[in-house]
């Protein structure tokens, strides 16, 4: 399916920023009715817990969001396919890949803002310098409309949030010794290791291949192409040096109580 779009198909980039915004309330607003009424310790948690709850929310929504649109523009598509479009893959573009640009941008924006109003309690200078660099990436391919491949390929990471919120929702609910809890921990750990990891690794072999188109980028976006998603890597691997640690932790408490139970 051609998913590019011509002059009278564009749409006003700004526009679905405000989407990714409006977005954001609503899922975060369907979050506290769903979960006071669905879910008995939601109305016991304090103040915080309860912002943070329903940001989970709407962090969980976007992520699904991006990874199943970045999916399709990549691999079912043939917006990228070799051999399809006369234009060169860091040229190539559609009015859904600016789409979903424009509401991720929204999104890291209202999440940047609520973290920096309650920082550091919705999470620490990481967290800002991820959504920093995130929001820098996506707004330079928005404007120019290239290298909308690679934004795209790191957008799929956004994969791993459910499973990274749904740990943190299990632990506020004391579900930590819940099979649930391990289970989701192994998930996490796979994900993290396929779409943070070595779909880097994949990252940087595409870039290399491709390193004739990636030069014709205007200086500021090649550049920062070349200092951005390193930068985003290394994070990637710290967090998941982390993750590692925590299943460790996790499946080695889960041997000792079935230990304790054979006794």
């Amino acid at each position: 399916m051609d998913v590019r779009f011509g002059p009278e198909e564009q749409i006003v980039w700004p526009a679905s920023v405000l989407t990714g915004i409006l977005m954001c309330a609503a899922v975060y607003d369907i979050t506290r009715e769903v979960s006071s009424r669905c879910y008995k310790g939601y109305n016991g948690l304090n103040e915080l817990h309860k912002l943070e709850w329903n940001n989970r929310g709407f962090s969980t929504f976007h992520a699904l969001v991006a990874a199943v649109v970045s999916f399709y523009l990549l691999v079912i598509s043939d917006l990228f396919s070799k051999d399809v479009h006369g234009a060169i893959i860091i040229d190539r573009k559609s009015w859904m890949s600016d789409a979903m640009f424009g509401v991720s941008l929204g999104y890291f924006l209202t999440d940047l803002l609520m973290i920096l109003w309650h920082f550091p309690s919705l999470g620490g200078k990481e967290y800002l310098l991820h959504h920093g660099l995130s929001m820098y990436a996506i707004s330079l391919a928005l404007l120019s409309g290239k290298g909308h491949v690679y934004i795209l390929m790191v957008l799929i990471t956004e994969a791993t949030t459910p499973f990274v919120n749904l740990r943190w929702y299990l632990d506020l609910a004391g579900r930590k010794d819940s099979k649930l809890y391990l289970y989701n921990g192994v998930a996490l750990f796979a994900g993290w290791l396929v779409a943070r990891v070595i779909l880097f690794v994949y990252f940087f072999a595409h870039v290399y291949l491709h390193f004739d188109q990636v030069r014709t980028v205007f200086p500021l976006g090649f550049y920062s192409m070349m200092a951005v998603p390193p930068a985003m890597s290394a994070m990637n691997l710290l967090w998941f040096r982390k993750i590692c640690k925590g299943m460790v932790k996790a499946m080695s408490s889960a041997n000792r109580s079935q230990c304790v139970k054979t006794d």
